[in-house]
């Protein structure tokens, strides 16, 4: 009999948003429910976002599968993350980047931060370093990224995310209104200053608050 995350990962197969053999093998290894309230862990292996307090959501799990996709992660990779939440997406990265590669995920959210990080290190995610920041501003002591992605949205991709991404990266965004409907943005960085912009569909997130996203409310 199969579990609940294997019957996920299944319709998530099925759906064609899991593609690639490393996504798959990421997605059954993270406990999902380690990543959320306790209230909704009963829930876990529901594909649908679920709130986590102060406003904020832990994404569908069809939206973590699609995003690493998109990516085409590697081992190895460096990779920077906008809106750490509780750290789902960050283990999901970090087990197909691995031990060589390091994810450094920003929450401006101090109780948001501190909880992922605590979630991380529970769950053995020791490549990631959760940093209580601004993430519009980026990371740019780490910089630059072979890969860098958002987990909510911004009116615009902010410059400083553009200007710490390697040339030959991928930077996926959510652009659009603050009102939680707006478009998922891929962009390829070319050279150091060409980028490729592709539009991947509709999205629904919460807003990316800082200097270079949305003003706070």
């Amino acid at each position: 009999m199969k579990s609940k995350r294997e019957e996920l990962v299944d319709r998530l197969s099925n759906n064609g948003y899991v593609k690639s053999e490393s996504v798959k093998k990421a997605i059954l290894k993270v406990p999902r429910e380690e990543f959320m309230p306790h209230e909704n862990r009963p829930y876990a292996y529901i594909d649908q976002p679920l709130p986590i307090g102060k406003g904020q959501t832990i994404s569908a799990p069809h939206m973590v599968a699609m995003i690493c996709e998109k990516l085409d992660l590697k081992e190895g990779m460096k990779i920077l993350e906008i809106g750490s939440g509780f750290g789902y997406n960050a283990a999901v990265v970090a087990e197909i980047i691995g031990p060589e590669g390091h994810l450094f995920t920003t929450e401006r959210i101090e109780y948001l931060a501190k909880t992922a990080e605590e979630n991380l290190k529970r769950t053995g995610y020791n490549n990631v370093t959760v940093l209580h920041i601004d993430g519009t501003k980026g990371y740019p002591e780490e910089a630059p990224y072979d890969r860098i992605y958002a987990t909510a949205s911004a009116p615009k991709v902010p410059k400083p995310l553009k200007e710490q991404l390697k040339v030959g990266g991928r930077l996926l965004t959510p652009i659009g209104s603050d009102n939680y409907f707006q478009e998922l943005v891929c962009l390829f960085r070319v050279s150091e200053n060409e980028f490729k912009t592709h539009k991947l569909g509709g999205v629904v997130f919460v807003p990316m608050i800082g200097e270079h996203g949305w003003p706070e409310k």
